[in-house]
Formats: structure tokens, sequence, C-alpha cells
């Protein structure tokens, strides 16, 4: 089944070049193209189209704006936001966008885009099936079972520790060693690595920079710090800052919007 893309985007050579690359793609067909956020919202409206690439810099109505108008209808599409800014990143995830794009576009990373655009369709299929079949009453499709959170068993002097993966905080990695932060205060240190923890605690645990691990239900807030990268501020007394990468805040949003 094939994908229908409308890109909405002011500059004709960006429109262009977008459309050139998703053209490849065999399993994608093109609509008509928007040269505003107005003009996105009724193009959208005749076509119904899967997916929405949208410019978040346009006149009269930009992007944002767009997106917010689609999410007020019945039925949203995909939307993947296109800028050369990074600055609307948790706007766009908050909207429940599936990526967020920075131009120029590379190839690599509009592949990643589009891997990610056909997994949530692949999801999508089925409730739509549904909708339509029988009388017409939509039921929602059941989620896959979240994985259970495991347990760490951890050495503190002549003893071994259990520590609940919800007692979990952070950890972070010190020389050959990694330290492991609870949500009590307390401390451990263990020879297991990052990722040893990673898998090991499962659902709900998030790499965002390679020298931590982070409980996704122990962040506070995410704040802006410089050149795309944030900061994670945890729960709790001490307020811990944990440095998030660039590449890592777009993943992170997007889990914690709920879109995981």
């Amino acid at each position: 089944m094939k994908l229908t893309i409308l890109i909405a985007e002011d500059e004709r050579l960006a429109r262009e070049e977008l459309a050139y690359w998703l053209a490849k793609e065999p399993d994608i067909e093109l609509l008509e193209m928007a040269a505003s956020g107005a003009a996105a919202l009724e193009l959208a409206a005749k076509h119904k189209p899967d997916v929405v690439f949208m410019d978040i810099e346009m006149p009269e109505m930009d992007g944002i704006q767009a997106a917010q108008r689609l999410a007020a209808g019945a039925e949203m599409p995909l939307l993947v936001f296109t800028t050369a800014y990074d600055r609307h990143a948790i706007e766009a995830f908050r909207l429940g966008a599936v990526d967020y794009l920075l131009k120029p576009y590379e190839a690599a990373r509009l592949s990643q885009t589009l891997g990610r655009i056909r997994s949530r369709a692949a999801l999508r299929r089925p409730a739509r099936e549904a909708a339509s079949a029988g009388d017409g009453v939509f039921r929602p499709v059941s989620a896959s079972p979240v994985p259970k959170r495991g347990k760490l068993l951890i050495e503190d002097g002549g003893r071994m520790v259990v520590v609940e993966a919800q007692q979990c905080l952070y950890a972070v990695k010190e020389e050959k060693s990694t330290r492991l932060h609870l949500t009590d205060g307390r401390t451990f240190v263990t020879k297991q690595t990052l990722q040893e923890l990673e898998d090991r605690l499962g659902e709900g645990f998030f790499r965002p920079h390679r020298s931590y691990l982070i409980n996704l239900d122990g962040i506070e807030a995410i704040e802006p710090w410089f050149n795309g990268a944030y900061n994670a501020l945890l729960k709790g007394a001490g307020r811990t800052c944990i440095p998030v990468s660039r590449v890592a805040a777009k993943e992170m949003i997007r889990l914690l919007s709920g879109e995981g």
C-alpha cells in the first residue's frame, strides 16, 4: 500500500529538493504541494494525506499553527516538521510529530525518517481497517504488552543488594566502573556497564549521552542548552542535571510525549 505525502514548504527550491528525494521511494505517492500553512490545511482536507512534511517558518500561518489545526481534526496525518533551526523541537514532539528534519536534507537522515513513518503507518493500518469493518464502530487495536522491568543484584561490601528497576534514577560511567544513583539518594558502584544495566532494567530507561543512563519516569523538566543539546532535570531535592546530546534529544522527547 502506498503512502500519500503532502509537502508544505514556502521555498520553491527546498520544496523541489524534498520532492526529488521522496519521489525515489516506490511506496510513496506525492500529492499537490503547498507554499503556506493555510494552503497545507486546504490540501490536507482535500486529499487526506497519510503524511505531511511541514515547514515551520512559513508566511501567514506557520507550520506549528497549521499542525495544531490538523491535530484538532478527526484524523490527523503523520507529521514530519522541516526547518533550518532546531529551536522548535519540543513543541514539534508535543504535537506528536514522527520526526524533526533539519535542512539541508541528508539522504541517510531522511531514510531514517521514512523508516519511522513506515513503522507508524503499519501500526495505524489495522486500526483503520477495524474502524471500516463490520458495524463501522472504531475499536482500538490492543497495544503490545510492555516488557517487565528487571532487577539488579549489586555487590555492596560483603553483601548483595537487590535493587528494583523503579528505584533506579540514573547511572553514570566512572572510568572502569558505573555509579548507580537510586531515588532514595543511595548510590552503588558496580562493574556492570551502562549497556548491561540498560538491557537488565528494560523498558523506560534511556541513554541521553554516552556516559549516562536515566529513568524516563525520573525526569522533571527538559531545558535547552546550546547547539541543539538539552539538559534533563531529574526529580528530587538534588535537582540533578543530566546532559542530553543533540542526537538523543529528539528521540527522548518523542518517548516522553507518548510516541515511543
